[in-house]
């Protein structure tokens, strides 16, 4: 929670407001200061067959996650998968579907999961400077592969139960 003014600096301090609870309150703004935070998105990058899901592996890390990205002030979530999309592996995307949402604290973002297919399995586009090195992976190898614990593995977990796919017991 917000402990300052994000405009002027001076310390908040929580008061009542109708239909809303505490809120953290600026008396020298004479503002409510709701929480702020960042908004991303991730997909579940599927492959024009549907039966293949994209992994990357990235910042030096030895774990596949998935394409995940900030989205910029004025664009909207959905431009948003398909510009990182673009940006990191070369891949025009379409069919673009929400699935879940969560909050990471540890960055404090709002995360936002789609799902999405690809126009082609071609990785020759992808961004060194973005992603490590990436991978399709059939729907049961993904599963197996994604970082153990991690958010990207509960959220294809949530897209893999949620249609209907299976892959056997070891499922994150």
């Amino acid at each position: 929670m917000m402990a300052y003014c994000m405009e002027c600096g001076t310390k908040l301090k929580d008061r009542f407001l109708k239909n809303e609870g505490m809120v953290p309150f600026c008396e020298k703004c004479k503002e409510y200061r709701f929480p702020v935070f960042s908004t991303a998105v991730s997909m579940e990058v599927l492959s024009p067959d549907r039966d293949k899901v994209l992994l990357i592996k990235q910042y030096g890390k030895d774990r596949y996650i998935l394409v995940a990205g900030y989205i910029n002030k004025g664009e909207n979530a959905e431009h948003t998968v398909a510009r990182e999309v673009m940006e990191e592996i070369g891949l025009h995307v379409d069919e673009i579907h929400f699935e879940k949402s969560e909050y990471f604290p540890a960055t404090n973002t709002l995360m936002l999961n789609f799902s999405c297919v690809a126009d082609s399995e071609d990785l020759s586009g992808m961004s060194e400077e973005e992603v490590d090195y990436c991978r399709w992976f059939s729907l049961e190898e993904a599963a197996e592969q994604i970082a153990e614990g991690s958010l990207a593995g509960k959220f294809l977990t949530h897209f893999l139960e949620e249609h209907h796919y299976s892959c056997g017991p070891d499922v994150r």
